[in-house]
Formats: structure tokens, sequence, C-alpha cells
């Protein structure tokens, strides 16, 4: 039986995304470890670390990639974490540089209900599927990582400190996962490292900007995944 109604609503934070060599990832990770805590739902040897796996969405003449209009301010996925059987439809929405989200739980059996013209009113992902049938979006690839995650309390509020790494990539066009080690490799020479905060910069981050000459870029999984995967040429075609 498709989960009630399970939605949650991320408020909106700061995010800053650097992207690093493997070996300035690693002393980062080392310093994180020795000052924040590790993410209470991750594991491995550290604590701290979990698998995400995304398929990401976008319309036929790849609105999403090429930010046109809403569809520049607002990305709809569905996230596993692991080999988990509860998956998150998620709406990211951005401006500038702050960060919300809005997703709910469902089992990985329930995605088939994506792809009929209608679901069920009282099932978790209903709101989801409406939206993303009214601004034409489908599944057109996977996108799976490794991350590392370490949180903290600062002067204003939570913080958060992720470093990703063996991001690959996967055309797909149904609501299904594909195996993880079927992709293709993104930007092996570098790691993202992110850092999300409520307000000001907390001095712990500005600490770790000082100690490795850090500089904020803008890095974004589904463009590299386009690139790699040539799929604007794809779908353009």
């Amino acid at each position: 039986m498709p989960l009630t109604e399970m939605r949650e609503s991320r408020a909106f934070v700061q995010e800053m995304k650097f992207l690093v060599s493997p070996e300035q990832a690693e002393e980062i990770r080392e310093w994180a470890r020795a000052r924040l805590s590790p993410d209470a739902h991750a594991g491995g040897a550290a604590g701290d670390e979990y698998r995400v796996t995304s398929l990401y969405l976008d319309t036929e003449d790849m609105a999403v990639f090429e930010r046109r209009g809403s569809y520049g301010r607002s990305k709809y996925r569905v996230r596993r974490y692991g080999e988990s059987d509860l998956v998150f439809l998620e709406r990211k929405l951005k401006t500038r540089n702050r960060v919300g989200k809005i997703r709910s739980i469902v089992g990985a059996g329930e995605l088939a209900l994506l792809e009929r013209a209608e679901s069920p009113k009282k099932w978790a992902g209903h709101w989801f599927h409406q939206r993303v049938q009214v601004r034409g979006l489908a599944p057109v690839c996977q996108i799976s990582y490794s991350r590392m995650a370490r949180m903290g309390m600062s002067e204003s509020g939570p913080i958060r400190l992720t470093v990703d790494e063996d991001l690959r990539a996967t055309p797909v066009q149904r609501y299904a996962f594909a195996p993880v080690d079927a992709g293709v490799a993104l930007s092996p020479d570098q790691r993202i490292l992110e850092l999300k905060y409520k307000a000001e910069i907390p001095g712990l981050f500005k600490e770790l900007m000082h100690k490795f000459d850090l500089q904020p870029q803008p890095s974004s999984k589904y463009r590299l995944a386009v690139a790699a995967l040539e799929l604007k040429l794809c779908l353009t075609s």
C-alpha cells in the first residue's frame, strides 16, 4: 500500500561550494572530523559516510539545464541513500546562494506510480507527481556519489559540511535506479566540498576557508552529467 502523506519542508539555508583536489579533500576530512560530529544517519569506519543516488528530471527541450525562467530556480529529483527501500521525492529551490527543499518519503516500489497519468490523492508522492506533470518533467539521468557528512552548531544555528567523491552518471528514461557501477565517472580528479549554514558564515567555516585557501566556485552535478553523457545533444536532436 502507498505510504500516507509524509511531506517535509526544509528552511532556506546558505550554501557554498568548492572544487578541491583529492589530496586537499583528505586534509579537509581530517580537519572536519576533529571539529564536527558525524551525520547520525551515516556509516563507514568514521561513521560519516554514505552513498547518494538521484534521478534528475528535465523537459524534452532541457529547460532545467538551460535555466529558463522558473526552471532555472528549481530542480526535481528522486533520491535514495545507500540501498534503502525508501526514497525521497524532492523539489530543490535555489535563490542566489540560498537553498530550500520540500520532500516526501515513499517506498521504492511506489515509483511506478509516477509513470501513470494519475496518482492517488492520499499518496505521499501525489504533490510531486502533479508538479512534474504540469512542468513536463521526466527522468533523464542518474547521478551517484560517495559523501562524507559532518554537522555542528554555530553561533547562528546548525552547520553542515560535506565532501562528495566518486561521482558517476548514467542516462535513464524511467523512474528506476540503475546499477551505480555502470555510470560514467564525473570529474575524477576533483572533489566537491559543500558548506551549509543559516545566515552569516560561521567562524569555523571562515577558519577552514583561510587554512586551505578556499574560494567558492559554482558546481552543478547535473550540468557535469549532461556534459559527460552528451545528453543535451541526444535530447534535442
